[in-house]
């Protein structure tokens, strides 16, 4: 499977990197924001080596890249977690760097995307976005916790909501106990 996953500035850096994990033997491309180092940095994860998970890595300024042309064509793509800044520039086709333009031709071409907004409380401009988004096509996943799990670690938290997203982009894993499982 040909996937793009962008990390971008919001809390939450950690799913990103569990997901490149988790992406690693796939075709990955992976493109993380500068506001996403920040935020990685003052959360105290550790991004140094996540390239190694990907197959190519892109600069978010890099407008010349493959993935800006809609004949690039993507089966899916990522992104975890999502800004509120970059979440209300995909919904309203502002494509200024890489991963807004990279959002915007998955969309154009019916492709997956994926956005994982982590901000809370929202504002109505936040849900008017993820709104336009999800008419537009997008998959909308809040990583909201399931409890049923019965999370005692922050990794367990971070892996069911990782295998959340690799659900809806349709790969197996083995991330969390289904509801009703033993």
């Amino acid at each position: 499977m040909k996937l793009v996953l962008a990390l971008t500035g919001a809390s939450g850096v950690i799913i990103g990197r569990r997901l490149a994990e988790e992406l690693k033997d796939q075709e990955l491309h992976l493109i993380v924001s500068s506001g996403a180092r920040k935020v990685a940095e003052l959360e105290g994860v550790d991004l140094g080596g996540i390239e190694k998970f990907a197959t190519k890595v892109w600069d978010e300024g890099d407008m010349g890249s493959a993935l800006a042309s809609s004949s690039n064509i993507v089966d899916a793509m990522i992104v975890a977690p999502t800004s509120m800044k970059t979440l209300s520039a995909i919904a309203s086709g502002y494509s200024d760097n890489l991963i807004t333009r990279c959002a915007e031709n998955v969309l154009k071409t019916g492709s997956k995307l994926v956005v994982v907004p982590r901000d809370t409380p929202l504002s109505l401009a936040d849900i008017e976005n993820m709104k336009s988004l999800k008419l537009g096509g997008a998959i909308v996943l809040p990583p909201v916790v399931g409890y049923y799990t019965k999370p005692k670690t922050i990794d367990d938290v971070t892996d069911f909501i990782v295998g959340k997203i690799l659900d809806v982009v349709g790969l197996k894993h083995s991330l969390y106990p289904r509801w009703g499982s033993e």
